[in-house]
């Protein structure tokens, strides 16, 4: 949000935050509540209750002090003992909201604003506060003539001091709890009023002081909004990828993130499997356009790999990272702190992140306990059946009228920005149909949920979540609701396609190369992983060609030279051999057939004659020369040939006789 939207959005908060002390609006809230009060409420859901405690908790981090630490517990402990509808759960969380706030922002005046029973308490530390008149309380013009007072200093320090994004932020901070303190404190003389816009002066002094050193803020890292909740069950493994992003204009460097990881189950749902979970990383590029779509593109992912316990709680676990950074060659004071959520899925009876025994026993529990898929691999674009088996976890009661919806997480398309587009639910159930009816589940039985669907051809290669949404009914209340998600993997099926094979020359003699080239495209939309092709046949050797990775849509180029090492014996095939793997290291062998001829070497008395037969040419001037010196040379050849086999024949027959005479004259030394 720009500057001047978040003066606007300030401003029309003051003024709505000073609407219950105009004129008339009593008579307004007074409709309204009666109105209220005739609509039939229910009592709050289990995920209303747990979003109370996870927002008074943040309060609790946020502000300090005993007082807040009490009204904190007090609301706290009334959630966990008293059924609540909506409205009164809501209604405790605002309430106790505004006191905290109020007594974050209130510093010079004496007394908090009084709420509820405490009113009486407030007036007591006043002396001579009984006999003071109302016309010594503030009005309207002064509220009025102090927000405009505070406004136009803050737009003043703006003006000056021209301060960075995560100062703004401050400064409408303190700017509109000081308003909505003003707007709805009674007790206020005109004396306090001054004396604490004077205070909230020097808090936007003390903010635009911070300008130009590394604090503590998330206001330029933090994640990118392409995160996606895990689902993970007991004992299972999860990958939490943090898609860390930097708004800001300058470069982090020197980064370091690390989890906070607890030994309490109800804070951290994963086994201590590591001796150390820290992750490091050089640096994020600032974002020079204030843009986030370019925050996003420089986005830095990182990857932990964690199992759930097997006593994990059923629900969502906050998980919160460190980052550690430099900023302009200054080192952070504190850590920046960014929180990603993951839902787990306890054993059944294991009960619930955020409530109590007695909660968890009172209202039972419908579970998923597994889910298989036939077929039991899922290719984009088939059709699976994926039962999924329930169980109600309670040992007494029996819940009626049970309701499951299955909802498929939403995929689509993914731009270079990281934002998904043509947005579709991932699976679809070919009867048209996700809900599933059962009558009744008595105590600790199990069902099945059977439904045909259909992946979309288009999915990418990864797992994706359905949510098992569920209604019911016991024999004392009524539309009680629970949900739970199962991971379906999906995969493509790899696919690739090669070009007509290239051969130069395609006829060589042993020892003699040729160059065989073509093209490798990978069709599918998964990566083919370790690409490479080798050459088999028993005329050739060599040509083994590496290409590695292939991704989607790219294409690998095989330039390879083969040598012939025997002459071909059959038709001169020979297979090219393709493998790759796939993200699971499976791999793939493909066979290409090319043609090279091998042909033997001919040597005769130091002469290499061609092995093939020259034809002889019937034109030309010179063709009875040729002819006659080819004629010649292979008389001379015989007659030599000839010659050389006379002599040999000679020189055996000498050496026979010379053996002869050497045996004879033994015999005689005999």
């Amino acid at each position: 949000m720009n500057r001047i939207g978040r003066r606007i959005l300030v401003t029309g908060l003051a003024l709505c935050l000073a609407a219950p002390v105009l004129p008339g609006t009593l008579a307004v809230r007074a409709e309204e509540s009666s109105s209220a009060e005739t609509e039939q409420e229910t009592v709050a859901s289990d995920s209303d209750v747990q979003a109370a405690k996870e927002s008074l908790m943040k309060l609790l981090e946020k502000y300090s002090g005993d007082a807040v630490k009490e009204r904190i517990e007090n609301a706290v402990w009334k959630i966990n003992n008293e059924s609540m509808t909506k409205t009164d759960l809501d209604k405790l969380v605002k309430d106790t909201t505004e006191y905290v706030q109020i007594l974050g922002a209130q510093t010079a005046p004496s007394t908090p604003p009084s709420t509820g029973s405490s009113s009486n308490s407030g007036n007591s530390g006043n002396s001579g506060s009984s006999d003071s008149d109302e016309d010594d309380y503030i009005d309207d013009d002064m509220r009025e003539d102090a927000y405009v007072e505070l406004i136009n200093y803050k737009d003043s320090l703006i003006t000056r001091e021209n301060p960075e994004q995560y100062i703004l932020d401050e400064l409408d901070d303190i700017f509109y709890s000081a308003n909505r303190y003003i707007a709805n404190s009674e007790t206020l003389t005109e004396e306090q009023l001054w004396a604490y816009v004077g205070t909230i002066k020097g808090q936007m002094d003390a903010a635009v002081e911070k300008s130009g050193s590394v604090t503590t803020t998330t206001e330029f890292l933090t994640l990118a909004d392409n995160w996606q909740t895990p689902v993970v069950s007991y004992g299972q493994q999860v990958s939490i990828v943090l898609p860390l992003i930097n708004l800001g204009e300058e470069w982090l460097t020197d980064l370091l993130v690390e989890p906070e990881v607890s030994n309490d189950v109800n804070e951290w749902p994963f086994a201590p499997d590591s001796t150390g979970y820290t992750q490091n990383f050089n640096e994020i590029p600032g974002c020079a356009t204030r843009l986030y779509e370019e925050a996003v593109f420089n986005r830095r992912e990182l990857t932990w790999t964690f199992t759930a316990r097997e006593d994990v709680l059923t629900g969502y676990y906050p998980l919160k990272f460190k980052v550690w950074y430099s900023k302009d060659g200054i080192r952070c004071e504190e850590p920046a702190e960014v929180s990603v959520y993951v839902y787990c899925q306890g054993k059944p009876g294991s009960g619930r992140i955020g409530m109590s025994e007695q909660t968890n026993v009172s209202q039972p529990r419908i579970v998923v306990t597994g889910f298989e898929t036939d077929p039991a691999e899922v290719y984009a674009g088939d059709t699976f059946l994926l039962n999924i088996h329930v169980k109600n976890t309670s040992p007494d009661t029996a819940v009626n009228n049970v309701l499951f919806d299955l909802e498929a997480v939403e995929g689509g398309t993914e731009s270079s920005s990281g934002t998904v587009t043509n947005s579709y639910a991932a699976f679809l159930p070919t009867s048209g149909s996700s809900s599933i009816y059962i009558d009744r589940m008595p105590a600790g039985s199990t069902s099945d949920l059977k439904i045909e669907m259909q992946a979309k051809a288009d999915l990418s290669q990864k797992p994706y979540v359905v949510t098992v949404k569920m209604k019911y009914d016991t024999d004392l209340k009524a539309d009680l609701t629970d949900e739970a998600k199962v991971s379906v993997p999906v995969k493509q099926e790899s696919k690739y396609d090669s070009s007509t094979p290239e051969i130069n020359p395609s006829s060589i003699m042993v020892g003699e190369q040729s160059n065989v080239m073509f093209q490798i495209y990978n069709t599918g939309k998964t990566t083919l992983y370790n690409v490479q092709v080798k050459f088999e046949a028993d005329s050739v050797e060599g040509g083994d060609t590496f290409i590695g990775n292939l991704q989607p849509g790219a294409t690998g180029n095989v330039d390879a030279m083969v040598s012939g090492v025997a002459a071909t014996m059959d038709d001169g095939t020979v297979k090219a051999v393709i493998t790759y793997e796939d993200e699971a290291g499976n791999q793939t062998r493909e066979e290409k057939d090319i043609t090279i001829f091998v042909s033997e070497m001919v040597v005769d008395d130091g002469m290499m004659m061609d092995p093939f037969p020259v034809e002889e040419e019937k034109t030309g001037p010179g063709a009875g020369v040729v002819i006659g010196i080819v004629l010649g040379a292979i008389a001379v050849a015989a007659v030599a040939v000839v010659a050389a086999l006379k002599i040999r024949k000679k020189k055996k027959a000498a050496k026979l006789l010379a053996e002869d005479l050497m045996d004879l004259n033994k015999d005689e030394s005999l």
